[in-house]
């Protein structure tokens, strides 16, 4: 069986459902509530590196509700509902719903660990400045009694500001589902802009490899987590392959 032709299908299933709908909630509530006693809502409840000030343990599942924009938004809906509606059709409501959460919580746990490294580099330049500084700070302070320059302030602050960036958006787990159903589904055609027909396991193969050199290619100004998109996909392939190793029948 090379396509997928299920005698059964609903076009919404109950947990696809309940998932866009918590997102679109979620993204209404991102845009009209601007911030709280405790902060904006992106500072409680989108992901920060474990070196924030702002990191919660919480921050691994709400960040996976909240978008950035509409567009961010809408194409992540899109793709869960166009892969992920299928693969709770073929397993059914607790086992997708595990799949979801277990790959969107790998994709944050491979995000986490590159923004450690990431953020350690700039806590660590921004020590050596300090160091440099404490004398001569030390000295104009309570020697020559001049004020203090502002330099290791707005160090300072360009450090926090950097440690304290969000991450946000459902992307992980739906790369998590697009894996799954690559493989499960390798020989379905998807159409690529509605026209162009490709299937499924050259598509996800050929987005992976472009996540991947974005990764590498580690852009200036490129704030898409390419590495939390992969990590989704990666812990999506591993589930899926280790439910299905014994039990080919579920290959189409």
């Amino acid at each position: 069986m090379t396509q997928f032709r299920p005698s059964r299908f609903e076009i919404l299933p109950p947990v696809i459902k309940n998932l866009l709908i918590i997102n679109g909630l979620v993204f209404f509530a991102q845009i009209t509530i601007k911030n709280t006693a405790f902060g904006s809502l992106e500072d409680i409840f989108a992901l920060h590196t474990f070196q924030s000030e702002l990191f919660k343990p919480w921050q691994f599942i709400t960040h996976m509700f909240m978008h950035g924009d509409f567009g961010h938004l809408f194409f992540n809906m899109f793709a869960l509902w166009m892969f992920g509606s299928i693969l709770e059709n073929v397993w059914g409501q607790k086992r997708f719903l595990i799949f979801y959460f277990v790959c969107g919580l790998g994709a944050a746990l491979a995000h986490m660990i590159a923004l450690y490294f990431d953020k350690q580099t700039i806590i660590q330049q921004f020590n050596a400045i300090q160091t440099q500084m404490d004398i001569e700070y030390f000295l104009r302070k309570y020697w020559y009694g001049e004020p203090l320059p502002p330099v290791l302030d707005a160090a300072k602050a360009v450090v926090r500001a950097q440690l304290n960036e969000a991450t946000l958006g459902a992307s992980g787990a739906v790369f998590g589902c697009l894996a799954a159903f690559g493989y499960l589904f390798p020989n379905t055609y998807l159409y690529l802009y509605f026209f162009v027909p490709v299937k499924a396991k050259w598509f996800v193969i050929g987005y992976i490899a472009i996540e991947l050199y974005s990764t590498l290619k580690n852009s200036a100004g490129d704030n898409v987590a390419h590495l939390a998109h992969l990590g989704g996909a990666l812990f999506g392939f591993l589930l899926v392959w280790s439910w299905n190793k014994t039990n080919r029948r579920k290959f189409y």
